[in-house]
């Protein structure tokens, strides 16, 4: 496959973003990877597009490289996605996605902003790497870097990419098709639950999972919420944060336990009701208040499945991928039934089809890590009442304070230093930028 690299980084070479890029690029030598650096370019490519065109031409995979800068792409990148626009290009067809460093701060802007302008140029956008800077330096880093490139190469081989919902036409109750895979295509071997609270009339949200279960691989089983005997709504009395266990007596926390977070994957499925998924399925969330504290789903891949206008509902986009980052699930895809429902559903099944398989998972993004340092900050203030979810942070390590880093403390110390001293810069000069990227290249260069 040609993969075409826009460095957007003003920093060229020494750009952190770009080692990533040549870390799977020598990793992965059945591709043929070119690397335009078009932020450190950029005047020169304001005067020229032609060597630019005839790139993107003639590429298959287009990755956008840059670090995130002040909640959004560089300004470089901004003028590059200017010139690109006004070059009149037919990008239709081309598959595009995006890999970015930064320390998560409102990296979920900046890859709104490339999913968005890829939606523009009819790009067929996959879901994008947010990666810490120092991600590379890690094995889990460069696993979840490789792991990101094969799902991105699977994504490109089956034709499967991002339905963009804030570009879409609304129009909800559109025809959802019949379709059904014979017992023996499906799967016995994982267990997937349909959480839902639609209604006997609710014909379309029931014809939407009835296709989703119909072309999934795996079998399946539907509960609906509707039904269950809640004996009321979350009280907020913190006593399943102290005890792991609910004060009510309705068995909610057990049928949680046993017949939800057990499974291998959850899908969701509800109509959007006020803005929202309506107070039935709201009252399932706030008594599931356990899985917000403590992430006990952790690497579950899920999946939603909603009707009605979901294209003009961004706050509702934002809780969905949000409880999903927090939690440490894999996000499948959001199925709606807008523009083609059929499309939307069977691209939904097939990512959980490979997220299941692979265990595939991405690293947080600025939704999953903000929100794990508030709750981090909160139990660690509040372990003395919320005992449960101590227990948990511990286990799994999420007490991770700065100021433990004490050596990345002081390494910072000296080169504040270095920097501060205009004498020492210009002697440094790209000596330091050189010092920044060895122990990236030191990766790159291992096996």
């Amino acid at each position: 496959m040609k993969i075409l690299v826009l460095n957007g980084s003003p920093k060229g070479k020494y750009s952190i973003t770009l080692q990533t890029l040549l870390y799977l690029e020598k990793r992965c030598p059945e591709h043929n990877f070119q690397i335009l650096h078009v932020g450190r370019q950029i005047k020169s490519i304001e005067k020229d597009f032609s060597d630019v065109a005839d790139s993107i031409n003639n590429t298959d995979l287009i990755v956008f490289s840059y670090p995130v800068y002040t909640f959004i792409a560089p300004s470089q990148l901004h003028r590059f996605i200017e010139l690109l626009k006004e070059s009149g290009m037919d990008l239709s067809g081309k598959f595009a996605t995006q890999i970015t460093t930064s320390k998560h701060f409102f990296d979920v802007t900046a890859h709104q902003y490339i999913m968005d302008n890829c939606q523009d140029l009819g790009l067929k956008y996959i879901k994008g790497l947010s990666a810490d800077m120092d991600d590379l330096l890690t094995e889990d880093g460069q696993k979840n870097a490789k792991d990101f490139f094969e799902y991105v190469c699977w994504c490109v081989k089956r034709d499967v990419y991002e339905t963009i919902h804030n570009h879409a036409t609304p129009a909800k109750n559109r025809p959802i098709s019949s379709v059904e895979l014979s017992e023996e295509e499906k799967s016995i071997e994982n267990d997937i639950v349909i959480v839902t609270d639609c209604a006997k009339d609710d014909r379309q949200l029931s014809d939407m999972i009835n296709r989703f279960r119909a072309v999934l691989k795996y079998k399946s089983r539907v509960i609906n919420i509707a039904d269950y005997p809640f004996g009321g709504g979350c009280l907020g009395c913190f006593h399943c944060a102290a005890t792991g266990k609910c004060i009510y007596r309705d068995g909610f926390d057990e049928f949680l336990r046993s017949d939800i977070q057990t499974a291998d994957a959850i899908v969701y499925a509800f109509t959007i009701k006020d803005h929202s998924m309506g107070s039935t399925f709201k009252k399932y969330d706030d008594r599931r208040f356990c899985d917000g504290h403590r992430m006990v789903t952790m690497g579950k891949p899920t999946g939603y499945l909603v009707s009605g206008n979901y294209a003009s509902e961004t706050n509702l986009q934002m809780i969905i991928e949000a409880r999903c980052e927090v939690g440490g699930k894999f996000l499948a895809g959001v199925a709606s039934d807008e523009t083609d429902p059929d499309t939307e559903i069977d691209r939904l099944a097939q990512r959980l089809d490979y997220a299941i398989k692979h265990k595939y998972t991405q690293p947080k993004n600025f939704y999953g890590v903000g929100g794990m340092k508030i709750f981090r900050d909160l139990t660690w203030l509040l372990r003395g009442l919320m005992k449960a979810d101590h227990r948990f942070y511990k286990k799994h390590g999420f007490y991770d304070f700065p100021q433990k880093k004490i050596g990345t403390v002081l390494k910072m110390h000296l080169v504040g230093a270095l920097i501060s001293s205009p004498k020492l810069k210009v002697k440094i000069g790209n000596k330091m930028d050189e010092k920044i990227i060895a122990p990236y290249k030191k990766v790159i260069e291992s096996e």
